[in-house]
């Protein structure tokens, strides 16, 4: 009995010792170091660092703030804890393949690229330090420039491009910026509206400073670019489109779809299987509006009409932006009805810049941050009107404002402090783009769609999304050609030709991300439905938007938790 009483102490001792040699790891401080984490001076590179160097010190980071993870206790985390714990992982593993999988050498997508991305630091200048900082972005854009062309030539080597047929139009991308008056370039626009409370003496610096940047950094920089693409890039850039051509394209496939759904339980396959019975489900309430209208003339007819036919297109651009501006105002006063929060940041409605709109689609959203002064915006698109569609407007609109992105991306800017910043600047597709496409959804019990011509509207946003599964997967892991997926495209949607074609050249530039819409609003309306359900008349629709929104961006698999312990909890009220 004496020997067994000092086993057990020297035991106890022992037990003791391991715990105080490996204490528990707190998830706050790792909250905390990833959230300090700067891989760049920002004073002396404004507009950030890409080179191959800064991805492998970001992957090496990740690596080890993923190792501390592993040893948090997650069962003793609350639920807050529980959501930023996964969030964080899900978000670690990713920097880590984008090292791996060398996404870097292919900063480029067929609407998008570093150089055009830059568009989006013209902001209005409201104080004297805004004005500094813009000045500072400018004279950055060289060695930016210079660091992306190490990487795109690498990229041109390895085979790991994007294909030359995206890039019909592409000029308009740097050719606009190549002004002969500096005055007219739009990266000088802000300075023609400096701020108030600037002195003369300021002023006048300012604009000297600004001529100097525009000429010596911003305008030759895009001379440089339009050389690079014209004569370097599109000579010796991939034929092939689909990313599994590419060397690990497979892998590089399957990385893209668990990242844009969230998930690893999908396939190709299986993303294919589900694109192609919604396009037979939505062909189905497609359908039977074209017999209620009592249309003569096939599906492809009715296309044509919409396609063709002046009542559905606006003549100007101000007409087209006066009518976006009133379904932007009617969906305003809806939201009560729906969500318990709302947030406090307002949006407005404008044209998008003529830099880029050739290369877009019908619109899309601008957020700002939350102490930021500007509004966040809803781009609507006026080039080329013959292709901007009425009949689909209030589906742009409440999928890029409110109750979509506007709403859902303010709401996350906004979250209270025991949400981490890192949770309150993340973007998840899945989530963000699945939250859009529900709204369009949820558009028809807001009483947005008017006419069956609007209906059909929703249901043609609603299969071009469905198609997407089908065509994306089609493009990356089925060889399909780039005509195939304009016929399909074009035989199942009634967008119109232009932008079915810009819409099929971002697929092929952009593996993946098109998963995200469906995939996303097929899991949101497949909870609701659970919900109303098991619920019955203790179903609130408000309830369930704040259970989706409350916590911020969230992977699906976080977001079912959420819906089922929500509907637990009620039933056992």
């Amino acid at each position: 009995m004496k020997y067994l009483k000092i086993i057990c102490t020297l035991l106890f001792v022992f037990i003791i010792s391991c715990k105080t040699n490996n204490p528990s790891v707190n998830l706050d401080d790792i909250i905390n170091e990833y959230q300090d984490y700067e891989a760049y001076d920002d004073e002396k590179f404004p507009l950030g660092v890409y080179t191959k160097e800064h991805y492998q010190s970001q992957a090496e980071f990740a690596q080890s703030v993923l190792d501390k993870l592993t040893k948090v206790n997650k069962e003793e985390l609350k639920e807050t804890d529980k959501i930023s714990y996964e969030l964080l992982k899900f978000i670690l593993k990713d920097q880590i393949a984008y090292y791996d999988l060398e996404g870097y050498l292919n900063p480029l997508l067929s609407d998008a690229g570093f150089h055009s991305s830059l568009t989006y630091n013209v902001r209005p200048l409201t104080n004297y330090d805004d004005v500094k900082k813009y000045l500072n972005k400018l004279n950055a854009i060289p060695e930016y420039v210079n660091q992306h062309f190490v990487n795109l030539r690498e990229g041109l080597e390895k085979g790991v491009s994007q294909p030359l047929v995206i890039f019909k139009g592409y000029e308009s991308t740097y050719n606009s910026n190549i002004v002969e008056n500096f005055k007219d370039s739009y990266y000088y626009s802000p300075f023609k509206n400096l701020p108030n409370d600037l002195t003369e003496s300021q002023k006048d610096s300012v604009l000297k400073a600004a001529k100097k940047a525009i000429e010596n950094s911003v305008t030759p920089e895009f001379k440089r670019i339009k050389q690079f693409f014209e004569t370097e890039y599109f000579p010796k850039t991939r034929k092939t489109i689909g990313v599994s051509e590419t060397p690990n394209g497979k892998e590089k496939y399957q990385d893209r779809i668990n990242f844009y759904t969230t998930s690893t339980q999908y396939t190709a396959d299986d993303i294919h299987k589900i694109g192609l019975s919604e396009v037979a489900r939505i062909k189905a309430e497609m359908e039977q509006i074209i017999k209620d209208l009592e249309f003569k003339g096939s599906f492809a007819d009715f296309f044509h009409f919409l396609r063709t036919d002046e009542q559905f297109y606006a003549k100007t651009p101000n007409e087209l932006m006066m009518i976006a501006r009133d379904m932007s105002k009617r969906a305003d006063a809806q939201l009560p009805r729906f969500f318990k929060t709302l947030p406090r940041k307002p949006y407005g409605v404008a044209p998008v810049p003529d830099a880029i709109a050739p290369k877009y689609t019908g619109g899309r959203y601008i957020g700002t941050s939350k102490d930021s002064k500007d509004p966040g915006y809803y781009w609507v698109n006026t080039y080329d009107l013959p292709s901007r569609t009425l009949y689909t407007l209030p589906s742009l609109t409440v999928h890029e404002a409110v109750p979509g992105h506007h709403l859902q991306g303010s709401l996350n800017n906004e979250l209270g402090d025991s949400i981490p910043q890192f949770r309150k600047d993340l973007y998840l597709s899945a989530y963000g783009e699945g939250w859009g496409l529900y709204s369009e959804y949820l558009a028809d019990e807001m009483g947005m769609y008017t006419t069956p011509y609007e209906q059909f509207g929703k249901y043609t946003y609603e299969m071009w999304r469905a198609c997407r599964l089908v065509v994306d997967t089609g493009i990356h892991a089925k060889g399909w050609t780039r005509q195939q997926v304009v016929d399909y495209m074009s035989s199942n949607t009634a967008l119109s030709l232009h932008e079915i074609n810009t819409e099929t050249d971002r697929y092929i530039s952009w593996p993946g991300q098109a998963l995200s819409y469906k995939i996303g609003e097929l899991k949101i309306r497949e909870l609701r439905k659970r919900a109303e359900k098991a619920l019955g008349s203790k179903f609130d629709i408000r309830a369930f938007h704040e259970i989706i929104l409350e916590q911020g961006t969230v992977t699906l698999a976080i977001m079912e938790e959420r819906v089922d312990n929500y509907i637990e909890r009620l039933k056992n009220e």
